[in-house]
């Protein structure tokens, strides 16, 4: 396919500003996107993800696929219909998942055997039918299947597991040309943290035409300092004239040092799940809103944030409805977390245009001390 699919529109050092142009609309990179797994974005609505301007949502082929089926999907015009999502969707293949369930899969040339985490009854996933189940979700951009390698796993392990991700990527090429309707199909790379492998794995795949290209099998346990390192030493490699993707990754901090390295795409549960847990991004550095030393302050959670909860609640009224155990707090904690990650790849992508991107990745660093002497190993 095209290239054009990605444009480059101006480099800061190794940061990228970008466009991916998708069906369902442009999408400028750096981006961070929201997870959706089954199909919404937990305690948030479409309008809302409309209003605070995300472009993209994830999905995912594993919990889609058993509930409650992707044929139902597909019957009410793919994901977007089904959710009323009018944007772009990317859709993870359902590995991450499949390959967490250790004792419930098995792995083999065909594709990955396991047993439903919801009733037990056995499915397998193969490279092709992986790529068909993303089809019929309607997904922008589709993840080939691939094996996460867990941190600590051996040389011998790693190798073998690299060398079948490869060949289970090339058969969902093969089942899916470059230039095929509108979907675009992402490789991931993989290969632990061993550092041979990871660059075979780089040669091998990006010498065939996908569209895009993951970073895979990172923050999978390891220490911080070797995440960064390895995104670091990794994400160059990548071709500069398609889509880099660094999967599941990460806190504020991880992202804006993605961007320093040459990532484009970014998701994560964390700005949702924290949220649910009262645990709030500002321009200030993290809030736990149950804390009683908001119990009356008036003031908003971010003087420097324009989401509907800065602008009409204060930080008393947000601690009451997260201690009162009140829904509510589940959408507003939300909607700011969520604003507070876009807004932040969006800064990235103004200072990269201005070309004073090291200024802004200074100044995001200074909001979280203590992760950043974490990240260099303090």
């Amino acid at each position: 396919m095209s290239t054009s699919i990605f444009e480059l529109r101006h480099q800061d050092g190794k940061a990228r500003a970008g466009v991916i142009h998708t069906a369902h609309g442009d999408i400028p990179t750096p981006i961070f996107m929201p997870v959706g797994t089954v199909g919404s974005v937990k305690a948030v609505a479409p309008d809302d993800l409309a209003a605070i301007g995300a472009p993209i949502i994830l999905g995912n082929t594993y919990h889609l696929y058993l509930r409650p089926g992707h044929k139902l999907v597909e019957r009410h015009g793919g994901l977007h219909g089904f959710a009323s999502w009018p944007g772009a969707i990317l859709t993870d293949s359902g590995g991450f998942q499949i390959f967490s369930l250790n004792s419930l899969r098995k792995l083999r040339e065909e594709g990955a055997e396991f047993r439903s985490h919801l009733d037990g009854s056995k499915h397998l996933f193969t490279p092709e039918n992986v790529v068909d189940i993303q089809r019929s979700l309607h997904s922008d951009i589709m993840m080939v299947l691939d094996e996460c390698v867990p941190h600590g796993a051996d040389y011998a392990y790693t190798d073998k597991s690299t060398a079948l991700t490869t060949r289970w990527a090339l058969r969902a090429r093969r089942h899916y040309p470059a230039g095929t309707a509108h979907n675009l199909l992402f490789a991931i790379t993989q290969g632990g943290f061993f550092r041979d492998l990871r660059q075979r794995s780089i040669e091998e795949l990006c010498a065939h035409d996908f569209d895009g290209f993951a970073i895979g099998g990172l923050s999978v346990g390891e220490p911080k300092p070797l995440m960064y390192e390895f995104m670091y030493d990794l994400a160059p490699r990548l071709p500069q004239d398609k889509p880099r993707y660094l999967m599941g990754v990460g806190t504020p901090l991880d992202i804006v040092n993605g961007i320093a390295a040459g990532i484009d795409m970014f998701d994560c549960v964390l700005p949702t799940r924290n949220a649910r847990n009262g645990t709030l991004y500002t321009s200030l550095g993290k809030i736990n809103i149950k804390r009683r030393e908001y119990a009356e302050d008036d003031g908003p959670l971010d003087p420097q944030c324009g989401c509907y909860a800065c602008r009409n609640f204060s930080r008393a009224y947000l601690r009451h409805l997260y201690v009162s155990k009140e829904l509510l707090a589940f959408r507003l904690n939300s909607l700011h977390n969520l604003t507070y990650f876009l807004d932040l790849v969006r800064g990235a992508r103004q200072a990269i245009l201005e070309d004073r991107y090291a200024d802004f990745l200074a100044g995001v660093t200074a909001v979280y001390p203590e992760e950043a002497a974490q990240a260099a190993g303090g």
